[in-house]
């Protein structure tokens, strides 16, 4: 009996020696698995990867079934983001839309220090799980830190084995969220450098564009593109101000319905790009299709979230346009960090608007000494040398006996007296100035459908061909210009058209006018008074009014009359 006593607590020993070797194996297993997931989460650059890397991490060294780890918003109370490990992707679409911190999530939020809980349901914070959410019963949270301040929160539930989580859990996933800080610190500091090198090589292309003399709208489209792929963004949309309204118009669109948005004129109140160019500063919204304060001109950013708008101030104080960029919905907002380039991008591209209305101000300069050289020339040198030689003809005339040949000199001579006229007509329009200019037919259709853009809300596009501003007599001009008013508030009142197109064409012996829209056409029995005024108009005047419905729908109306 006495024997077997020393060999029992032999046994005891070993076994308790045994324990201790295997909790120390246990140990040294846990530590050597937290040094590897330190070594691969800091390894990662990529922040998204990253994060992903720390929720499977924390996972592995806790053995929990879940993990998440949720990114609090720039408000401080609400998750951003929340990228989750142990759940399919099945699953998580039953369950429906990520959470956003309430309940048990909220209470880190709100107090950031570790807590590990036995039982969810028992906690005053809890707010239950959503349906189709599967049951999770024990839990740890401890929050993530990058240089002192809270960037998110690691959420781990379910310890496998039905076991709770214990301090050794809660210490090992709290040296981890370190490790986490720093590791989502380096990322984010590569992830600007690699962005502000983005930048200054865009910058550098844009300043060799610039300096190249490309043209405008070759130079703005680069800036839309460029900030687009930078930033990330579904859309860039460069807008410019419509001349005596309170209103932009959006002359280059990038990304999504490119066609529907090009030419749209929105007012300056309750648009995004609007309420730039009004403030003269950056203005950002998180949900650009649903905020209530951008409702005006028609829904065209459907399924759009975060935007932002840069205006492009000009050297004269005045906004020359603004550069829009928005997102898809559910993504992240913009960033103080992202914006401030952007101001400095959008002041390139205001150098863009400028050098181009330099640019244009110096070649209509030329084009008007280039006239007058032109028509001083024709009027010293060509009439006098074609007057000097119908005289020659006329006297040569007399002494023609054969009357076929002194009939042909003498037309010759009409035909010379023709083409002075049509020389000195040519003098004139040329000389015409800047001031006499605004009163000449063209720049009376221009002004007209500048002034239909704000009820179309597009701009309609104008294309005009021939001796418009001399041919064309004044009373006729009245005409036209009236018709075409009437043509384009038709269009913007009844037609429904999201495109108009303009035509004007002087031939010599006629001027025609042709409206064309892409609307529903004109119902059977709707009132015709106005196109009946049209009509009238042309037959006053001896010429037609005609009708039309192109084949790919809406209307085509063309107003002709000769000139007498």
């Amino acid at each position: 009996m006495r024997s077997r006593v020393p060999q029992l607590r032999l046994d005891e020993l070993l076994e308790e020696l045994q324990a201790r070797i295997d909790a120390a194996r246990g140990t040294r297993d846990r530590v050597h698995s937290l040094l590897e997931a330190v070594l691969s989460v800091g390894r990662e650059l990529d922040l998204t990867q990253a994060l992903r890397r720390i929720v499977e991490a924390a996972a592995i060294l806790v053995d929990a079934r879940y993990a998440a780890l949720g990114v609090i918003g720039p408000d401080g109370t609400t998750l951003s983001e929340f990228l989750t490990v142990g759940l399919s992707e099945e699953e998580i679409a039953r369950i429906g839309s990520y959470p956003t911190g309430r309940g048990i999530l909220g209470e880190l939020i709100h107090h950031p220090e570790a807590l590990r809980l036995g039982e969810l349901s028992a906690h005053g914070a809890s707010y239950g799980f959503p349906a189709n959410h599967p049951p999770m019963r024990t839990f740890l949270g401890v929050p993530v830190r990058v240089r002192d301040k809270v960037f998110g929160n690691l959420y781990l539930t379910d310890k496998r084995g039905g076991e709770e989580f214990d301090a050794d859990d809660e210490s090992v996933l709290s040296t981890l969220a370190v490790a986490a800080g720093v590791a989502i610190d380096n990322a984010r500091l590569y992830e600007e450098a690699q962005r502000q090198q983005r930048w200054l090589s865009a910058s550098a292309e844009i300043t060799r564009g610039l300096l190249s003399g490309s043209a405008r709208t070759d130079v703005l489209g680069l800036i839309a593109q460029r900030a687009r792929e930078i930033t990330r963004a579904e859309l860039a949309d460069v807008s410019v101000p419509v001349p005596g309204a309170d209103a932009v118009r959006v002359e280059l669109a990038l990304g999504g319905d490119e066609a529907g948005r090009l030419g749209l004129v929105v007012p300056l109140e309750g648009s995004l790009s609007g309420e730039a160019c009004a403030q003269g500063a950056p203005a950002a919204t998180d949900d650009l299709s649903a905020d209530p304060r951008l409702a005006a001109g028609p829904r065209r950013f459907e399924g759009l979230g975060p935007a932002v708008a840069v205006p492009l101030g000009l050297a004269t104080g005045q906004v020359g346009g603004v550069l829009l960029l928005a997102r898809r919905s559910g993504e992240q907002p913009f960033s103080e960090e992202e914006i401030a380039p952007l101001k400095g991008f959008a002041g390139q591209a205001a150098l863009a608007l400028e050098l181009a209305e330099r640019r244009r101000d110096a070649e209509q300069l030329a084009m008007l000494e280039d006239r007058d050289r032109i028509a001083r020339d024709l009027h010293d040198l060509a009439i006098q040398r074609l007057f000097a030689t119908g005289m020659t003809l006329q006297s040569a005339a007399r002494f023609i006996d054969h009357p076929g040949a002194s009939e042909r000199v003498l037309r010759a001579v009409g035909d010379l007296d023709e083409t002075i006229k049509i020389i000195r007509s040519t003098i004139f329009g040329l000389r015409v100035r800047e001031e006499g200019a605004g009163q000449g037919l063209r720049a009376r259709v221009v002004r007209v459908v500048e002034e239909a853009q704000p009820s179309l809300g597009f701009a309609p596009r104008l294309s005009m061909e021939g001796l418009l501003d001399t041919d064309v007599p004044a009373q006729v001009a009245d005409h036209v210009v009236a018709v075409l008013g009437e043509a384009l508030s038709n269009a913007a009142r009844h037609a429904k058209a999201r495109r108009v197109e303009v035509g004007l064409q002087a031939t010599g012996s006629r001027v025609a006018l042709t409206v064309r829209d892409d609307g529903v056409g004109i119902p059977e029995q709707g009132r015709r008074s106005g196109l009946r005024n049209l009509a009238e108009r042309a037959e006053g005047l001896g010429g037609t009014l005609e009708l039309a419905s192109p084949p790919d729908g809406g209307t085509a109306l063309v107003w002709s009359v000769p000139l007498g």
